[in-house]
């Protein structure tokens, strides 16, 4: 029973740093000068057509769920 603790605890964190993160979303969404645009992004704009992919953002976020793994390990 002590594993299903575990597992319980882990998921009740998780769950509340996905809520925390949706509320920081939300907040930041009414500050029109904030962008999660990072150097190493691409944009490409054409007549009816944009395409953006976070290329540095997934860098980043990468790197910090994988330090966040390794500290819990």
């Amino acid at each position: 029973m002590n594993n299903m603790n575990v597992i319980a605890k882990m998921l009740i964190i998780t769950g509340a740093l996905i809520l925390i993160s949706g509320i920081i979303f939300l907040l930041l969404e009414k500050f029109p000068s904030f962008s999660f645009r990072l150097p190493g992004d691409i944009l490409i704009k054409r007549k009816n057509f944009v395409f953006y992919f976070p290329l540095g953002l997934s860098v980043l976020l990468s790197i910090l769920i994988t330090l966040i793994l390794r500290i819990f390990r």
